[in-house]
């Protein structure tokens, strides 16, 4: 029996959706696919999800916990990825240097070569949230000369910027 020749079982780009906890990734995630926010509670290992950004463009996300105890476990999930999205809350500044210590750990890992990254600034529609610029100093974004990668404010309570986001994710993943 020769291949199957469907749209329907065309792969679509992986995509790995990392962040601390609490930092939105869940929300964001579905109130991309489903247009809604819903009540969500820390994840406890991976969600898997397909999103339709439009008719031509799909990708698969692997929003993976962010707790302590997945963050060692975050490399496992690049390997074969088309791209990682790395999630902050750019309202939380305590927690920044926290969040620079996580990228950089994963940022070394060998699945990690050459996988384009993009930040998301989530909850930047809140008052004293950090800037786009302030995310990137605080993680220390310029200093990865070595891979593409992009930053971007949104929020996951409104849907500011997500769609944006990720079609950006689909042309760094065309690009690669």
């Amino acid at each position: 029996m020769g291949p199957i020749h469907s749209k329907r079982f065309r792969r679509t780009p992986q995509v790995v959706l990392i962040g601390l906890d609490s930092a939105g990734k869940s929300t964001l995630i579905y109130r991309l696919r489903r247009g809604v926010v819903m009540e969500t509670s820390p994840t406890v290992g991976f969600n898997v999800v397909r999103l339709e950004l439009d008719k031509k463009t799909a990708l698969t996300v692997w929003d993976v916990g962010g707790q302590g105890s997945m963050r060692s476990h975050w490399t496992h999930y690049l390997e074969g990825s088309g791209a990682l999205v790395f999630v902050v809350d750019a309202g939380d500044r305590a927690r920044m240097d926290e969040a620079k210590k996580a990228l950089k750990t994963v940022l070394r890992d060998h699945h990690a070569r050459d996988v384009p990254l993009l930040v998301l600034a989530n909850k930047s529609d809140l008052p004293n949230s950090l800037t786009i610029g302030e995310v990137s100093e605080q993680l220390d974004l310029q200093s990865y000369t070595d891979r593409v990668w992009e930053i971007q404010a949104c929020s996951a309570l409104n849907g500011l910027g997500l769609n944006q986001a990720f079609l950006s994710v689909a042309r760094m993943i065309q690009k690669k």
